[in-house]
């Protein structure tokens, strides 16, 4: 089904979606885990609800990985080079070291200006 077939409403219950989509809902709450770009909401009840922004991107992702064959780490790839996909932050151990470097490098800075000032006055 393509995102233009799609019942007119603006939010779905999880067994719809794995109908739309056509996959079973184990499958949907997996690829919630996946892909960042998949968030559905939760109802007062606690049960799932998704927009059919949300449907639009499962579409995507199971013509990726079912029609085109991609893996997971693939697919999320090609999201994220269509802008769907959010850009992942990066590892915690190398954000250490850019906030460590960035760190001096704003001291160093931070201490030309105290020394300008100096001089201005």
């Amino acid at each position: 089904m393509s995102s233009s077939q799609l019942p007119h409403k603006l939010f779905f219950r999880i067994g719809e979606v794995a109908r739309i989509v056509d996959v079973e809902p184990h499958v949907l709450r997996y690829w919630e885990t996946e892909f960042r770009s998949i968030r559905p909401k939760k109802s007062s009840k606690g049960q799932r609800v998704y927009s059919r922004k949300d449907i639009e991107t499962l579409l995507k992702v199971r013509d990726l990985l079912y029609a085109h064959r991609f893996t997971i780490e693939g697919a999320r790839k090609r999201l994220r080079e269509g802008g769907v996909e959010p850009v992942e932050a990066a590892p915690a151990q190398e954000d250490r070291g850019d906030v460590r470097v960035a760190r001096e490098e704003l001291l160093q800075i931070r201490g030309e200006i105290v020394a300008f000032l100096d001089e201005l006055r």
